[in-house]
């Protein structure tokens, strides 16, 4: 598989673990639309192979966000031509979150903590611990619902409690034989007792015994808190992703 394929082949999956409430496909690229509710979920993507990009797309694109309220956000991997971030910062769009995707094999060395719930569904208080931490804005926690439902794959909603409720979550998703993980989350008052590792090892676990050979996930570049952990577990860049804003 070469590179692009490789890049494609992880998007595709990403789209699908993430689902927008909206999508539409115009000359190669990918617009996804959710009322605003994360950038990922309502952005412009290349995704065909050889896309094209000229002025007119790029006002043809950005028509329906526009039409809907939302800024044209644009999500740029290497699939996207190198002159549309020249192009968008010659507009004044400014270049945010620059991002990694990461990989890893498995090959049955993680294993499900017995402290680390999962289940198919989020609970309630899933939902709402999620939305707490992550956080949601209460005028987003109806769309954010409604895409978490609407995963077709098979998913796990990780969580784990301490005796006052909730204090991490995560999400796993298994697409054929990769897992994605997403949006591990730990409270405040429970950070620096290794529960992000417990989670993402649990996420990587059941991905497993889902018939998952490899996982992979989204990690912003800054986070240094993040990075040595998925390092450890032998997480490895596949390529890098940047936004670009109005």
């Amino acid at each position: 598989m070469s590179r692009e394929s490789d890049i494609r082949f992880l998007e595709r999956r990403a789209f699908r673990a993430w689902p927008a409430l909206e999508t539409a496909e115009t000359a190669g690229w990918v617009t996804r639309f959710s009322g605003g509710y994360t950038k990922r979920a309502n952005s412009i993507n290349a995704l065909a192979e050889g896309v094209e990009f000229n002025h007119a797309l790029k006002d043809a694109l950005e028509a329906p966000y526009r039409a809907r309220g939302l800024p044209p956000v644009w999500r740029l991997t290497p699939l996207a031509p190198p002159a549309v971030d020249s192009c968008l910062a010659d507009a004044g769009y400014r270049r945010i979150d620059d991002s990694l995707v990461q990989r890893s094999a498995l090959d049955g060395r993680f294993a499900l903590d017995a402290e680390v719930r999962l289940e198919p569904s989020p609970s309630i208080a899933w939902l709402a611990g999620f939305a707490e931490l992550s956080p949601v804005a209460p005028a987003h926690r109806d769309i954010m619902e409604r895409m978490l439902h609407s995963i077709a794959a098979p998913v796990a909603f990780a969580q784990v409690e301490d005796a006052y409720g909730p204090i991490a979550f995560a999400l796993g998703v298994a697409d054929g034989d990769h897992v994605g993980l997403f949006d591990v989350l730990v409270a405040p008052r429970a950070r620096r007792r290794g529960l992000a590792r417990r989670l993402t090892e649990s996420v990587c676990a059941w991905g497993h015994s889902q018939g998952a050979r490899f996982a992979y996930l989204q990690v912003v570049a800054t986070n240094s808190a993040a990075l040595p952990l998925y390092a450890e577990l032998g997480f490895e860049t596949v390529y890098r992703y940047g936004y670009r804003v109005p």
